[in-house]
């Protein structure tokens, strides 16, 4: 009997979860047990319609770990990697899609990493490389601020990269106190010398930067300008390797705030 034959007799759920990547597997292990079949995800507060049955699975962390088990045994190292970065990404329907591949690769086995035409993989890979570029960007754009000590940055990435940066910053600055604040998710890597934690944050705000760091700044944009060859300007070529969208959280980018401060004083 074909798995196209054996899943037609599955029952189709819409799973709604927290939105975890634990949460995920636990849907996973839920839908082999129930024979059930999820043929889209959802978490609180989506607002989208659907015409299946909906399934609200509770996470249970041990269930996800033994899911999270078997991606390495029964796929591979490589492809449990695969199902975690892939949970990372922003790659559209991405619960559906990382579903397809797990049952994939528990039917073919380590061969699924290899087969890159095959629509159940395709998109994931696609959407790896996209996290994989966006990290090694962001190790060169995230800019410290110095708040009292404390070192503060904001970025807006497209994919959940604090996880993966948190390595690469929590070794350079293993001696410093800072934070990383995601806009895009709301959620933020803390770390102190011996200690770390990314947490949901729904606000952040920075305070105002005092004189000494104003100085900071401009030293840096006038570096920035400075190192420029005016006769090699091509904005073009910048954009490729500086995407634009990056810019509105880089200090080379930003306004002079101590002009600008005197400005305002001006006009009083």
């Amino acid at each position: 009997m074909s798995e196209v034959t054996i899943m037609s007799t599955w029952m189709e759920f819409q799973y709604t979860y927290d939105g975890t990547f634990e949460g995920f597997l636990t849907c996973v292990y839920w839908s082999y047990v129930n024979k059930e079949l999820p043929v889209c995800f959802s978490t609180p507060g989506d607002d989208r319609i659907s015409l299946w049955p909906d399934r609200a699975v509770e996470t249970d962390r041990a269930l996800a770990e033994r899911v999270y088990l078997s991606l390495s045994r029964r796929i591979s190292l490589e492809g449990q990697e695969w199902v975690y970065r892939g949970f990372l990404t922003c790659m559209p329907e991405k619960e559906r899609r990382l579903y397809e591949f797990i049952r994939l690769g528990y039917k073919v086995g380590p061969p699924v990493v290899r087969d890159l035409t095959d629509p159940r993989v395709a998109p994931l890979v696609s959407a790896l490389t996209h996290l994989k570029g966006e990290v090694h960007l962001l190790r060169g754009f995230i800019r410290f601020s110095d708040q009292e000590g404390l070192l503060v940055s904001e970025i807006e990435p497209k994919n959940r990269v604090l996880p993966l940066l948190r390595p690469h910053f929590c070794a350079r600055y293993s001696g410093e106190t800072f934070v990383i604040y995601d806009r895009t998710h709301r959620e933020a890597l803390f770390y102190q010398p011996g200690q770390l934690a990314i947490v949901p944050l729904e606000e952040f705000h920075l305070s105002a930067p005092d004189q000494e760091e104003i100085d900071y700044r401009r030293l840096w944009r006038r570096f920035y300008e400075t190192i420029a060859i005016e006769g090699r300007y091509n904005p073009k070529l910048r954009m490729t390797h500086m995407p634009k969208r990056y810019w509105n959280t880089m200090t080379e980018f930003q306004p002079d705030e101590g002009g600008m401060r005197q400005i305002e004083e001006g006009q009083r």
